[in-house]
């Protein structure tokens, strides 16, 4: 389904009244998906991503999708906040910081088109990541843990959370060769990630990816975001995560392909 045209700087998400059930349906899904992501299965917010953006652009989606991954980020914090701490979040800010501003950049000059294929791009990359994590464990845990790997995991986690809210896999991987524990991991990333989401809301604003029709639209998607959340507890325990994990990667190949070719 294509999304509205894109202007100047971007195009509010057009929010018939008159949408398809079709429509309203598929946007519910990829929201629930992506709260299931936040508790239960990180890499379903692929789905989201890919959802939101057939259903109404590419560009309109990295917009819609904001909003609805600050509200996980409200609500899990909360769980993760007594684990890690800030200290260890600040050497992460400045060069993501920097990078997510001059990604801002690159996201005013895309038109619809070419942002689809840099979101499928950054999909097909993060899932290389991924499968690197899996299956070559124990090579990454021997990359130097150097200011310069730092820097380098900090620009393309700005870049890829600006242009497709996709950074996930990226510091996941700066987390390995760090040799986090799990509860740091979890506590540094629900402060890191909380504070780069807050930050990109201006910039956003001002393409016009940030706007009333594109909060409505988020108001209408936070039941099913709300019961993602609740959900993704309960699934895990229900679902081989081996399975899963399998499934993800096949679908997140499928949709990095069609975004970045068709």
């Amino acid at each position: 389904m294509p999304g509205p045209g894109i202007g100047s700087k971007g195009s509010a998400v057009d929010l018939p009244y008159d949408a398809t059930c079709q429509t309203f349906a598929l946007a519910a899904l990829g929201a629930f998906c992506l709260g299931i992501s936040k508790t239960g299965f990180p890499g379903l917010a692929i789905l989201n991503v890919l959802i939101v953006a057939e259903l109404f652009g590419a560009k309109n989606s990295v917009g819609v999708i904001l909003p609805m991954l600050i509200v996980c980020d409200l609500l899990v914090y909360p769980l993760f906040r007594k684990h890690a701490s800030w200290k260890q979040v600040w050497p992460l800010v400045p060069v993501t910081l920097v990078s997510v501003v001059a990604a801002s950049f690159l996201l005013d000059r895309l038109d619809d088109q070419s942002a689809r294929r840099v979101i499928g791009a950054i999909i097909l990359f993060m899932l290389t990541i991924q499968l690197l994590r899996e299956f070559k464990r124990e090579f990454l845990e021997h990359l130097p843990d150097s200011r310069w790997f730092r820097w380098f995991s900090c620009v393309l986690i700005g870049v890829s959370t600006m242009l497709a809210n996709a950074a996930g896999p990226v510091f996941s991987l700066y987390s390995l060769v760090h040799k986090m524990k799990k509860e740091d991991f979890l506590g540094v990333g629900a402060r890191f990630f909380l504070l780069v989401n807050v930050f990109k809301i201006p910039f956003l604003g001002q393409l016009d990816l940030i706007n009333p029709e594109s909060l409505k639209l988020n108001l209408f998607l936070l039941p099913a975001l709300l019961i993602g959340i609740l959900a993704g507890g309960r699934l895990i325990q229900h679902v081989p995560q081996r399975l899963f994990e399998i499934l993800l990667y096949g679908f997140s190949a499928i949709a990095g392909i069609r975004l970045l070719f068709f």
